[in-house]
């Protein structure tokens, strides 16, 4: 248990930042659901449009410390390669 005024403090914090991270974290994890099942559906136009739809999401989110940029640029370039293959 913390006992400063200054631990007590930061587990607050941790605790607010913890519950926006994990609406972050979700939010992307749908706009990415929606582009798998789009192409395992095998519909192209509607996988690039869901992908355009989540890769701001996906920037938004490197920008807010969720996601690493290297991991988001990962991310986009694997999806992007697997919708060309669709057409």
């Amino acid at each position: 248990m913390a006992h400063t005024r200054q631990a007590k403090k930061r587990i607050r914090q941790d605790a607010s930042r913890t519950e926006v991270n994990r609406t972050r974290v979700s939010r992307i994890r749908t706009y990415t659901r929606k582009v798998e099942e789009a192409l395992s559906a095998g519909d192209q136009d509607a996988a690039l449009k869901a992908f355009r739809e989540m890769q701001p999401e996906l920037h938004k989110g490197a920008s807010k410390g969720v996601f690493h940029k290297n991991t988001v640029a990962r991310k986009l370039s694997r999806i992007s390669k697997k919708i060309k293959t669709l057409g």
